[in-house]
C-alpha cells in the first residue's frame, strides 16, 4: 500500500491543479499549489516517498494553521479573510479522511479506555497515546482531547 497513496494524492492534486487552471478558479488553484508544495517539501525533507499516515499528517497541519488563521481573523473582525479562509478550508478537506463526527470519536475512546483499564485522570497520557495514533487525520485533536477527559472525569 506504501507510496499507491502517495502516488494517487500528488496526481490528484495535479490534476485538480489543471482543472482549476482551465476553470480560471484563481482561488482553489493557489490552495492546491500550497497543498502540492508542502507534499513535495515534506517528502524532500523527509528524503523519501510518503506512506499515507505521513500525508494525512501534510494535510492535517496545513487544515490545522488554516483552522487557527480562521479564529484568529474571526477575533480581529476580518470578514475578508475570514471567507477567504473559509474558502480555503473546504478544499484542504477534500484531501483529508473522512473525518468521524463525536459520537464514533467517543466509541473509540471508550473502547480504549476499556482496553487500557485506565479509571481516572492519571491515565490521560497513557489514554491519549493509545488514542492519538487510531483517530490521526480523522478527527480533531482538540475534541479527542475534550473526548479523553469527559470519559476519564466519568470514571
Amino acid at each position: 500500500m506504501k507510496g499507491v497513496f502517495q502516488m494517487s494524492l500528488l496526481k490528484q492534486l495535479t490534476t485538480d491543479m489543471v482543472t482549476a487552471m482551465k476553470n480560471r478558479d484563481k482561488d482553489t488553484l493557489k490552495v492546491v499549489r500550497m497543498l502540492k508544495a508542502a507534499v513535495q517539501n515534506e517528502k524532500i525533507e523527509l528524503g523519501h516517498d510518503l506512506s499515507e499516515n505521513e500525508e494525512i499528517a501534510v494535510m492535517s497541519r496545513e487544515y490545522k494553521q488554516r483552522k487557527e488563521s480562521l479564529a484568529e481573523f474571526e477575533k480581529a473582525g476580518r470578514e475578508d479573510l475570514v471567507d477567504q479562509t473559509k474558502k480555503e478550508l473546504a478544499v484542504v478537506e477534500k484531501y483529508l479522511p473522512q473525518q468521524l463526527s463525536a459520537e464514533d470519536v467517543k466509541k473509540v475512546v471508550k473502547e480504549t479506555i476499556a482496553a487500557l483499564g485506565a479509571d481516572s485522570m492519571k491515565n490521560f497520557g497513557q489514554v491519549m497515546g493509545a488514542v492519538m495514533p487510531k483517530l490521526k487525520g480523522k478527527a480533531d485533536g482538540k475534541l479527542i482531547n475534550q473526548t479523553v477527559k469527559e470519559q476519564l472525569s466519568n470514571k
